[in-house]
């Protein structure tokens, strides 16, 4: 079947990995805006703005040529909540430390919004899973941090690589927790007349 040229508006490598995972034939093509959150955003509220901003940004910057070939362009947002406290990317290792300290032990929520943009046509999606960490120590956590891994992850870790030994267990889509939830991103896509490897 024929299907629509679709353009990822992230630059996460795990996105990327995560499309090439169920057979998605796409390009690449960043999006530069603010994400900083608004005074008194609530957490979704946040995720909504960011995931629709990243794809209408992309939208604005694509040329006449490109435009009328009606590219899909999907775009996504990820972050974790601790009772309300959004757990964003560390600013450094103390803020890392902290928050993985705040997390131990404890369940926490992660959710990814996902839109998707066609046209005028905007779909969006929000997927959430809970996430059990166990008891961690202080030492462990310096030593993770100093692995690298944890410095461009919301939530200071990822569940992918060497963080997952902190998970117990988690409630819902895994593939929610690495960047994309992939089950209801598929259906978007299809919806959209983006081919994944079901429906080519």
């Amino acid at each position: 079947m024929s299907s629509k040229s679709l353009i990822l508006a992230s630059q996460s490598p795990r996105r990327a990995e995560l499309l090439r995972q169920i057979g998605v034939d796409f390009s690449v093509q960043t999006a530069d805006i603010d994400e900083s959150p608004i005074p008194d955003e609530h957490t979704m509220a946040y995720l909504r703005r960011m995931a629709e901003s990243k794809a209408r940004a992309v939208q604005s910057s694509l040329n006449s040529d490109v435009l009328r070939a009606s590219p899909v362009i999907l775009a996504a947002d990820t972050i974790g909540d601790l009772n309300g406290e959004v757990l964003i990317k560390p600013r450094d290792r103390d803020d890392a430390v902290l928050m993985l300290q705040r997390m131990s032990a404890r369940v926490h929520t992660v959710a990814t919004g996902v839109c998707v943009l066609s046209g005028d046509k905007c779909d969006y999606i929000e997927v959430k899973t809970q996430v059990r960490f166990r008891a961690l120590s202080e030492q462990e956590i310096l030593r993770y941090w100093d692995s690298g891994e944890p410095r461009d992850k919301a939530g200071a870790y990822g569940i992918q690589g060497l963080g997952a030994v902190f998970v117990e267990s988690i409630e819902g889509s895994y593939s929610n927790v690495v960047g994309l939830p992939l089950c209801e991103t598929a259906s978007l896509l299809q919806n959209a007349g983006v081919a994944f490897w079901q429906t080519q």
